[in-house]
């Protein structure tokens, strides 16, 4: 494993951290977590140098933080920094700010949390955290020993990114989405931009969906793979995402939510692999061509985070994208065929009621209305 440096504190931190958010599951249902294949991957990443884990209040339907603290049983909580999120969302009065964080201990299992982040911050949640005092509060629960530091995950664009940064010096780390496909500021994420002006603060960064949820590691469509196949090292399309992220010397850690212990083996593999400036200036250039090539395919940026769901209507959003995003060069009649086979009727686009609850919870701020318009147009034949 390979170590960076995270921002300015005196700890070394493992170049791939594990994002507790897609593990093995049971049934198709996220709330049910495969336990003991989900135990066994992260002690496996621990074993293998990992020493960041990173969950959320609402990841696996609110059971990622109860997991994480079964599999950090048996001596290996102290071989970690653990780091969760508070559920920004949820908070209507300064008394919620104790209140999950209570609860969040409590399903984790311990009594100190090493990194605690606000999560999802940007234009609409920031103001009023802001404004009910969470960094006072922060001051207080460090001084109390409830956690050790305080920081923030984030999706919007750069502009809101640095006025969160220069409101307050306590910051020590951000957690930003960042990709190849990613680079420009955007409502979804502040680009290059972003990392170097907050790496320039001193914050650690921390990198989320360097592979975007996995669309980046599905067998590419050919005029993609052509690109690949110039290079002189072969990588598979996830050690490429990975790599190409590790590159930028402003990264702290790249977060990967690994669903199989075959990914957890390859990407600490890929891990001992990675270093700031190893990519040559020939493979930066391919990157900018697969760039431009995913961007002329029509490339839909769902990250499979799962906020959307469940839709109140039963509309298969993820499902859906992945379906869309895989059949790019394919015949068009050849992708309708999958998603008619696929996509069970209730769980088709053609029953989007529009009522913007995805919308709002996407962290991605994709026109999901629209696409599912356009989806269930051609690949249901709707005139809705």
């Amino acid at each position: 494993m390979k170590y960076r440096n995270f921002g300015k504190l005196d700890w070394k931190v493992s170049a791939l951290g594990f994002g507790v958010m897609r593990l093995p599951i049971l049934d198709g249902d996220p709330a049910k977590i495969d336990e003991p294949e989900a135990i066994r991957m992260i002690r496996y990443a621990i074993d293998h140098g990992v020493n960041y884990l990173d969950t959320a209040y609402p990841y696996h339907r609110g059971k990622s933080e109860n997991l994480l603290g079964k599999a950090l049983k048996e001596g290996y909580r102290e071989r970690v920094r653990l780091a969760t999120k508070m559920p920004t969302w949820l908070i209507e009065r300064r008394e919620d700010f104790d209140k999950y964080l209570d609860e969040q201990l409590e399903r984790l299992q311990v009594d100190r949390i090493d990194f605690y982040l606000l999560h999802g911050l940007g234009r609409a949640r920031w103001p009023k955290i802001r404004d009910l005092g969470v960094t006072e509060w922060a001051e207080e629960k460090i001084a109390e020993g409830k956690f050790g530091h305080i920081g923030f995950s984030f999706h919007d664009e750069c502009e809101i990114l640095k006025e969160i940064i220069d409101f307050y010096d306590g910051w020590t780390l951000c957690q930003i989405q960042y990709n190849y496909m990613d680079t420009e500021s955007s409502g979804r994420a502040p680009g290059t931009a972003g990392l170097k002006y907050a790496a320039s603060k001193g914050l650690a960064v921390v990198i989320m969906e360097p592979i975007h949820g996995g669309r980046l590691a599905v067998t590419p469509p050919p005029e993609i793979q052509a690109i690949w196949d110039e290079a002189p090292i072969k990588r598979t399309p996830a050690e490429w995402a990975l790599q190409w992220v590790w590159n930028h010397p402003e990264v702290s850690i790249v977060l990967s939510g690994m669903s199989t212990m075959e990914q957890v083996v390859e990407n600490v593999e890929s891990a001992g692999r990675s270093g700031p400036g190893a990519l040559t200036p020939e493979e930066l250039g391919l990157f900018e061509r697969v760039q431009r090539k995913y961007a002329e395919l029509g490339y839909i940026g769902c990250t499979d985070c799962l906020y959307c769901q469940p839709c109140p209507e039963g509309v298969a959003i993820p499902r859906i994208f992945a379906i869309i995003n895989e059949g790019y060069t394919k015949a068009r009649e050849e992708t309708r065929e999958r998603y008619q086979r696929e996509i069970a009727p209730e769980n088709r686009a053609g029953n989007c009621a529009r009522c913007g609850t995805c919308e709002e919870q996407c962290p991605q701020q994709l026109p999901i209305m629209r696409l599912m318009r356009s989806t269930a147009r051609f690949y249901e034949g709707s005139r809705s």
